[in-house]
């Protein structure tokens, strides 16, 4: 059995108050207009960062900037959709110092991306897969992406490379689970290849256990959409005890290809620790063979060499 978490031995939790000071440090934080992504965005802008919210809906995302204190901006970025994300690559001018890989839909109906990919790996995982690379050569210090305890859901979800898209068997919660998998395992190779290439960028992942956010409220299901709902009001934490895997994951000094969650019972709640993931999410040749895959269907790949730069 994998060992599912490792506690944090600190006598005190963890608190946005520990963040250190941020002045002087860019963060991009994506799907930042609401919920973890934009209690991520408060946090770090409180503590010093100027934080770039890269959003699908610049009207929603100019809203949320106006609760923010601190130096933010709002650029747009469509995920869902590969010409949105180079284009907001393309316009990135000088360092970045954290790249937050937030946004992500889940359990939804099926639906495609503009690219034609299954809406759920590819919004969850394509883009940010050619995000990140295409970012890359400006990241100076560290990329984090959200992943979720769904990856070692019932039924030990798998990378289904034989159908991504699951075309005629889709299940919302099985592509929603094989999108956060993905997460893992890019994570996991990208790690490598940073540190094949001597770059100082660590890639890590987390995950916020159970937040209450609007996240669930687009679930296919209406009685698992009810269910959820439910439990956002009687077990989960709110949006800001939610990011603090994500903040945890940006700011302390945690190896490359960490994964930080709760420290609480089943991970679904407490302070946020290094965590264990599914035998699959630490999968070495699958990683490696996921990464090709997606470098095969988003024309995005790797920077070779990787070099960041500042200013």
């Amino acid at each position: 059995m994998t060992k599912n978490r490792n506690r944090n031995q600190n006598p005190q939790p963890w608190t946005v108050a520990d963040i250190p000071d941020q002045r002087g440090r860019t963060a991009v934080v994506t799907g930042a207009n609401s919920g973890l992504g934009l209690a991520t965005v408060e946090a770090l802008a409180g503590a010093g960062a100027h934080v770039v919210l890269a959003v699908r809906d610049t009207g929603r995302g100019e809203s949320a900037a106006a609760t923010v204190n601190g130096s933010v901006e709002v650029r747009r970025l469509d995920l869902a959709d590969l010409s949105s994300v180079r284009e907001f690559a393309a316009a990135w001018e000088g360092g970045l110092d954290l790249l937050i890989n937030n946004a992500g839909v889940m359990n939804i109906p099926e639906a495609r991306t503009k690219d034609g990919f299954e809406m759920q790996f590819g919004t969850n995982h394509l883009g940010h897969f050619a995000l990140t690379n295409l970012l890359l050569p400006h990241i100076t210090d560290r990329v984090v992406t959200l992943s979720s305890t769904g990856h070692r859901a019932p039924g030990n979800p798998r990378i289904r490379f034989d159908n991504l898209d699951l075309a005629g068997e889709y299940q919302p919660m099985a592509a929603y689970s094989q999108s956060k998998l993905a997460n893992l395992l890019f994570t996991l190779e990208l790690q490598r290849r940073l540190a094949e290439a001597a770059s100082p960028v660590r890639a890590l992942a987390a995950h916020p256990g159970w937040a209450a956010t609007n996240l669930q409220s687009n679930d296919a299901s209406l009685l698992r959409g009810i269910a959820l709902r439910l439990g956002n009001r009687l077990v989960a934490q709110d949006s800001r005890t939610g990011a603090l895997p994500t903040l945890y994951a940006a700011v302390q000094d945690l190896p490359g290809a960490g994964f930080v969650g709760p420290d609480g019972m089943f991970e679904m709640r407490g302070a946020p620790t290094l965590v264990g993931r599914s035998p699959a999410a630490g999968d070495p040749a699958v990683a490696r063979h996921l990464w090709t895959v997606s470098e095969e269907l988003t024309g995005v790949t790797f920077p070779e060499p990787v070099t960041s730069v500042r200013g």
